[in-house]
């Protein structure tokens, strides 16, 4: 089970948004290699960062602050915002990403998902972002009509790695992880799923490690680890000691 700290790059800094609001985003760190380190340094395996600003404008924006983080830390890395294409998920992977996750494509361009896929085993993973049930896209600011099972479906056997399924109803405002929805998800699907948004004290590691929730690939920290609401040492023990 996977505890990944999470660096939102807004405008070359680490921030985190109140349900998905570019208005209104906290800064937490100007320097994201620096947070990336001290997160590498407090035992997390697995770094989790998204260009905010890159989801929004369809292409890469923080592609600089990016950079400096995998010259500065070992851990794998997975991306996503504003990855759009095979060229700029081929560039990314080049640099030293480990894997990429596609979000408004995998709605957009379904077939793109699988020819990535089959160009990038095992290094492309699905973004649903979900507000009132259905997938939201473009950087959160458009709701489609599908649900998040539906999108899942249509990726079953093309080879994707992983889905991290996030609550916009519930991200950065520390209400809980969505359980009940993460849960059914996971189970309508092969896929492994990573929860995310709303994660909010020990109690949700807690939550992730009970059996029924076994068939998760782990859960995403923000706004909690940056706050102080989550100490690394006692989440990372617990997860260790499962």
């Amino acid at each position: 089970m996977i505890l990944f700290p999470a660096i939102d790059l807004k405008d070359g800094q680490c921030v985190r948004l109140k349900l998905g609001d570019m208005s209104e985003a906290t800064v937490f760190n100007d320097d994201p290699a620096a947070q990336a380190l001290s997160f590498e340094r407090q035992g997390f395996s697995y770094l989790h960062i998204v260009d905010l600003n890159g989801a929004f404008a369809g292409h890469p924006v923080n592609g600089a602050a990016v950079d400096a983080i995998l010259k500065t830390i070992t851990m794998p890395v997975q991306l996503g915002g504003g990855l759009r294409d095979l060229a700029t998920i081929e560039t990314w992977l080049a640099k030293g990403i480990r894997r990429v996750i596609l979000g408004t494509v995998a709605v957009r361009d379904p077939a793109l998902v699988a020819e990535a896929c089959r160009r990038f085993p095992g290094q492309i993973a699905v973004g649903i972002d979900a507000k009132g049930g259905r997938v939201a896209v473009e950087g959160w600011a458009e709701t489609s009509e599908l649900t998040a099972i539906d999108l899942a479906r249509r990726f079953e056997d093309v080879g994707v790695s992983a889905i991290i399924y996030t609550d916009i109803d519930r991200d950065g405002i520390l209400k809980g992880i969505n359980w009940e929805g993460t849960a059914a998800l996971a189970r309508a699907t092969r896929i492994p799923v990573i929860a995310s948004g709303g994660l909010a004290s020990l109690d949700d590691i807690k939550a992730l490690l009970r059996p029924e929730h076994a068939m998760l690939e782990g859960a995403i920290t923000g706004r909690a680890l940056y706050d102080g609401r989550i100490d690394p040492k006692q989440a990372l023990d617990l997860l260790r000691a499962a």
